[in-house]
């Protein structure tokens, strides 16, 4: 499989903040001469770090797949299922991460921005994104080599 749009979102201020609480967490854990459940929190911590920092979206000529920081975190979606999908505006209260919304599931790490994306099953899905137009056109790309035109809602 050929790849044909290749981005990766990073999370700036969810670095920030999670840095930020992990270096008081970590100061708590030294003047509570590590407290068990000082330590429970700065694993979490540091786990949440490495598994979300990032988005990192791809499209091939079969699929559009994610995957969040060092990719434990993963989704894909086939191309054929798709059936058709905007780029949209997330209200601010949707948040980062994962997330079920009114709209289905959203995927998300920064911004507002994102594709939504409405399956032949009839589920909805947002990837959000930094490169709205730019995601929009490598799926409107990949639909069109495989004649399954008509998938873009303007």
């Amino acid at each position: 499989m050929r790849k044909k749009y290749k981005h990766t979102q990073i999370g700036y201020l969810l670095l920030f903040i999670y840095s930020v609480m992990i270096l008081f967490i970590s100061y708590l854990a030294i003047v509570t001469y590590f407290n068990p459940i000082v330590l429970a929190v700065l694993i979490i911590l540091l786990i949440t770090l490495a598994l979300f920092p990032t988005l990192t979206v791809t499209v091939d000529d079969r699929l559009v797949k994610l995957y969040y920081g060092l990719g434990l975190i993963h989704k894909q979606f086939l191309l054929k299922e798709i059936e058709t999908f905007r780029p949209v505006k997330n209200p601010w209260y949707y948040g980062w991460g994962i997330r079920y919304t009114p709209h289905g599931w959203l995927y998300n790490v920064s911004g507002l921005s994102a594709i939504e994306l409405h399956m032949k099953s009839g589920k909805q899905y947002r990837i959000g994104t930094d490169e709205p137009a730019g995601l929009a056109q490598a799926i409107d790309d990949a639909l069109r080599e495989i004649d399954l035109t008509g998938r873009y809602e303007l």
